[in-house]
C-alpha cells in the first residue's frame, strides 16, 4: 500500500516531481493556512510535509491519526507542538539547505543599510538628484559584523562577510573556539561583549525559551551608536518595541527585518528609509526551494527505509 503524503505549503516542483514519479507514495498537495483546513487534510496522512507559516497545533495532531512523521522544510521547529513527539511523529527539520540564500540577503541588507540605499531610491523618484553626502556613506570593509549563533546561516554570513573585509565575529555558547574559527568567526564569550563591539547585529537562532526576547532595550543600549540590526531568525527573538524606540532617538543607524512575531505583521510599521523590510524571503530563492524538495524526498525516504527512486 502507498504511503499517503500530505504536502501543506508549496515546497516547490522539484519534491512534488519526485514524489509523483514514485509509485510507493500516494501525493496530496493542499497548501492549507489555517488550522481547520490543516486538521481536515491531514487525517489519514501518514506523512506531513510543512513550511513555518503552517501551525501544527495539539488539534490537528489530534485530528493525524495515521501520522508518522512531520517532515518540515526550514531549520526552525517552533511552529510544531512538542506533543507531537510524544504521540511517536518523528518530527524533522532541514538546518542550513537554504543558508546560502538566508546569508545573501543579509549581505544585501548590510549594504542597504550601510550605503543608504533606500533613502536614494526615494529621493530619485522623488525627481531629487542628491550626490552631496554620498562620500559620507560607508563602504562594508571595516564594519565589526556581530553574529548571534554560528550555525549553518549564521557560518555562511560570517564567510561571505569575511569576503568583503568584515570583521566576523560571533557568540554561540554551545561552539568552541576552533570550531568558530573553522566557520569563519573570532569566537566572543558573552553576548555583552558581542554587542559593544558590534557596528552591524545579525540574529540566527531559533526561537526557543533561551532565546524569546534575548534582544531587549537593555542589549540594544549596549551596541555603539548608529549600529545595524538585522533579524533573518524569528521576529520574537527581539523586542520590537524597544528596537523602533531605540532607532526613533538615532541610537540605530537602521534596521533590516525578514520576521516578525506574527506574520504577516498585524501592525504597520513606521514609514522610515531606515527600515527594510522583506515578506520572510530570506530563504526563499528557485535554488533554495529545489534543494530544500530533495532534502524533503531524501528524509521521507531515509524514515521508511526506502531507497530514493532514480
Amino acid at each position: 500500500m502507498a504511503i499517503r503524503i500530505l504536502v501543506a505549503a508549496d515546497v516547490g516542483a522539484e519534491l512534488l516531481d519526485r514524489l509523483a514519479a514514485d509509485d510507493r507514495f500516494e501525493v496530496d498537495f493542499r497548501p492549507t493556512r489555517t488550522e481547520d483546513d490543516l486538521a481536515e487534510a491531514v487525517r489519514d496522512a501518514a506523512v506531513l510535509v510543512t513550511r513555518h507559516h503552517n501551525r501544527i497545533t495539539s488539534r490537528v495532531l489530534e485530528a493525524a491519526s495515521q501520522l508518522r512523521v512531520i517532515v518540515q522544510g526550514t531549520s526552525g521547529l517552533d511552529n510544531i507542538d512538542p506533543g507531537a513527539r510524544h504521540r511517536g511523529i518523528s518530527v524533522i527539520g532541514l538546518p542550513g539547505e537554504n543558508a546560502n540564500a538566508v546569508a545573501e540577503l543579509v549581505i544585501g541588507s548590510m549594504i542597504a543599510l550601510t550605503r543608504t540605499v533606500p533613502s536614494y531610491d526615494r529621493m530619485m523618484r522623488a525627481g531629487v538628484w542628491n550626490r552631496e553626502d554620498c562620500a559620507t556613506r560607508r563602504e562594508l570593509r571595516g564594519h565589526r559584523l556581530g553574529i548571534v549563533g554560528l550555525g549553518r546561516v549564521g557560518g555562511a554570513v560570517a564567510r561571505l562577510a569575511r569576503a568583503f573585509g568584515v570583521d566576523a565575529r560571533a557568540y554561540d555558547p554551545y561552539l568552541g573556539e576552533a570550531e568558530m574559527d573553522r566557520r569563519g568567526a573570532t569566537k566572543v564569550s558573552s553576548l555583552a561583549g558581542l554587542l559593544r563591539d558590534s557596528d552591524v547585529l545579525t540574529l540566527h537562532v531559533p526561537l526557543t525559551s533561551e532565546t524569546r526576547g534575548m534582544i531587549g532595550a537593555r542589549e540594544i543600549a549596549l551596541l555603539p551608536p548608529g549600529a545595524f540590526v538585522i533579524n533573518t531568525a524569528r521576529g520574537e527573538v527581539i523586542d520590537r518595541a524597544a528596537l523602533l524606540a531605540a532607532l526613533a532617538r538615532n541610537e540605530l543607524g537602521g534596521i533590516a527585518l525578514d520576521v516578525y512575531g506574527d506574520e504577516p505583521p498585524a501592525d504597520r510599521w513606521p514609514d522610515d528609509p531606515r527600515i527594510v523590510l522583506t515578506p520572510h524571503i530570506a530563504g526563499c530563492t528557485r535554488e533554495a526551494k529545489a534543494a530544500i524538495g530533495r532534502a524533503v524526498y531524501a528524509k521521507i525516504c531515509e524514515h521508511f527505509g526506502l531507497e530514493p527512486a532514480g
